[in-house]
């Protein structure tokens, strides 16, 4: 999930607790079918994912969610590792998120099997459609303000404990991810697996998307507010009219 940050402050839902899960696994299931999408297209994806995608190839009877849920379990270690003391023990409680994303991943893997675009046009709409459905998972995520993943909370304590800027070095991180992912695919498959054009794009898209859909949040919200005032305005005229 997305770090939050001052600029995410207006999205943020602190309303019913149970509308803000609701949000953050439907969230998630966007999320993921984005990310089946952005595989099919078949011209590059995340760094997280050419990672985890690299190693189904190498153990293919291991599904791309469970090394996914993997990572993630490897991040909260590192967590642990890098800041012990502000550690808290409800930072596990980010698994059970971690492993709904798992299983869903792999359901919509599943169901997009037969998703296999020919004309390079195709690949190309396919991925942005895909890279508007991850970003869109991942403002859900953010709007819910509920748990952070186990990656951008390593990321994250990397913030507490270096105070160095939160975006830097979540694409240092990526980075690392990308370098391993080729690393791991040029020893053991002869050539990296999954990094492409794609691979750029999805960089460069999913913030703006994600930006894009904060803008048009802000503009509902603001015109929901304004309206909300004018029919206070008009019920509080009726009042003042109407005979005591």
């Amino acid at each position: 999930m997305g770090h939050a940050t001052a600029q995410d402050a207006g999205i943020i839902d602190n309303g019913s607790l149970v509308r803000r899960w609701i949000t953050y696994i439907v969230g998630i299931y966007v999320l993921t079918l984005g990310v089946s999408l952005a595989i099919r297209a078949g011209i590059g994806v995340s760094p997280q994912s050419s990672l985890t995608r690299t190693m189904t190839l190498i153990f293919p009877g291991v599904s791309q969610g469970t090394f996914n849920f993997a990572l993630e379990i490897l991040m909260l270690i590192l967590a642990f590792l890098v800041m012990p003391k502000g550690f808290k023990w409800r930072n596990l409680l980010s698994l059970i998120p971690s492993a709904i994303l798992a299983f869903l991943l792999d359901v919509n893997l599943s169901l997009t099997e037969w998703v296999m675009p020919e004309p390079y046009l195709a690949k190309l709409a396919l991925l942005l459609f895909a890279d508007a459905l991850l970003a869109l998972g991942l403002f859900m995520m953010i709007r819910a303000n509920l748990v952070l993943m186990p990656i951008d909370l390593f990321v994250n304590t990397l913030h507490l404990k270096t105070g160095r800027k939160w975006g830097n070095l979540k694409t240092i991180f990526d980075c690392c991810l990308l370098i391993t992912s080729a690393g791991i695919g040029l020893l053991f498959l002869g050539a990296p697996q999954f990094i492409r054009e794609g691979t750029i794009l999805n960089a460069i898209f999913v913030g703006q998307y994600i930006k894009l859909y904060t803008w048009i949040f802000m503009k509902l919200s603001g015109r929901r507010a304004v309206a909300a005032d004018r029919d206070t305005v008009v019920e509080a005229e009726r009042s003042a009219d109407s005979p005591s």
